[in-house]
């Protein structure tokens, strides 16, 4: 860590701040979760296959590619504003897919929602980042706390919704993302959030000084997001296929990104003490195996399984993006742009892979390649340069 990065990080961890960025995230991120319990309904709808269906992912991740561009932007300006719009932003297309008279529109619909998720995600680690102190990991666990907690609430909340009223009837809860970008207005308004860059390096710049942590990372977020998309896309129809049961498809979803709400507190908590790179080894080395271990189980075993895998494999993430700004001069936005860019990029990629596979030899074979898959980002976190002060 650069000494200008280290004194900057000489403060106090502000836990209300933290708190309020993590309940805006998990506001915005309800909405954004609705994708995959609503996978089923839409393919229902449409007659699509699971390479179609893996291709709406993608086009909601495609926006990732303006991410280093906004990042560059959110060292230039206050990103205030990014963080109010983005639950209204989110909530109106994710409310509309129902009404959707066809495949693309509802492809439209994602891709502005794309929009608005990369609009809310580039800048909103860099202003945790800044507020909580010597604690970044605990800060970055906060903070995907709430967006965890929003996945594993999510798929319950409109399940519980279209079950009532109907998949093309459900669009009046963008009344709640609206309300609460009218309440992030009022919240956030007297909060300083400007980065203070009097001039935002370049992209290129970006790249070439933080290719020693970005090309490892990139490597593992790749072979990880075989394992994530199998089980964040594909989880409620894989229950679905298994036990025809509708609303343990959506439980077993939650329980997934509940115990990664778990996780995250913990192993993001744990990785200031004993080190980024240790905590992130132990995950990666887990979480494959509790798959293979949930994939192979009898019914009974499977929950359990389930959780350890949540647990293991969400928990990365705080780790990493702890691991970005802290590589990175005075907490860049430009830095974890371009991290996010990878990361989406990486894991809507690997959606439509794992779809068309799915689609060639069923998704259960899948699961187990894409567990077997996850062990190759082992090796990669070898690579990775020092980022958390030595640790």
């Amino acid at each position: 860590m650069s000494t200008k990065n280290q004194k900057t990080k000489n403060g106090t961890f502000q836990t209300g701040r933290v708190v309020l960025l993590s309940a805006c995230h998990f506001i915005h991120d309800i909405y954004s979760s609705f994708l995959a319990p609503l996978l089923p309904f839409i393919i229902e709808k449409f007659s699509l296959s699971l390479t179609q269906a893996g291709l709406l992912s993608t086009v909601m991740q495609l926006p990732a590619l303006l991410n280093p561009f906004i990042g560059k932007l959110a060292d230039r300006i206050s990103v205030r504003y990014f963080i109010i719009l983005a639950p209204m932003l989110t909530a109106v297309p994710m409310s509309l897919l129902g009404l959707a008279p066809h495949y693309g529109v509802v492809m439209i619909l994602l891709f502005f929602t794309g929009i608005s998720v990369s609009l809310f995600h580039v800048p909103a680690p860099v202003m945790v980042y800044r507020v909580a102190g010597n604690k970044t990991g605990r800060g970055m666990s906060f903070y995907m706390t709430g967006g965890e907690l929003a996945r594993a609430v999510g798929p319950i909340a409109i399940i519980a919704v279209v079950s009532v009223l109907g998949f093309d009837g459900y669009y009046p809860v963008m009344l709640i993302g609206i309300l609460a970008s009218l309440m992030m207005f009022l919240k956030f308004k007297d909060i300083p959030l400007a980065t203070h860059h009097r001039e935002a390096p370049s992209i290129l710049r970006t790249c070439r000084e933080m290719k020693g942590l970005l090309g490892p990372l990139a490597a593992i977020v790749l072979f990880r997001g075989f394992m994530h998309a199998s089980l964040s896309t594909f989880l409620p129809l894989y229950i679905i296929q298994k036990t025809s049961d509708i609303w343990l498809a959506g439980i077993s979803l939650s329980v997934f990104e509940a115990a990664g709400v778990v996780g995250i507190m913990t192993v993001g908590t744990l990785s200031d003490r004993f080190g980024r790179k240790r905590m992130l080894s132990f995950c990666l080395i887990v979480a494959p195996i509790s798959l293979l271990l949930f994939i192979c189980s009898p019914s009974w075993l499977q929950f359990p399984f389930l959780i350890l895998t949540g647990f293991s494999l969400l928990s990365t993430t705080p780790v990493m993006l702890a691991m970005v700004q802290e590589f990175s001069e005075d907490g860049s936005s430009s830095a974890n742009g371009v991290f996010m860019m990878i990361s989406f990029l990486a894991r809507s990629a690997v959606v439509v892979l794992v779809g068309f596979i799915a689609d060639q030899i069923g998704l259960e074979k899948t699961y187990l390649l894409c567990a077997m898959v996850g062990f190759l980002s082992i090796p990669f976190v070898l690579k990775i340069k020092r980022a958390d002060g030595g640790k």
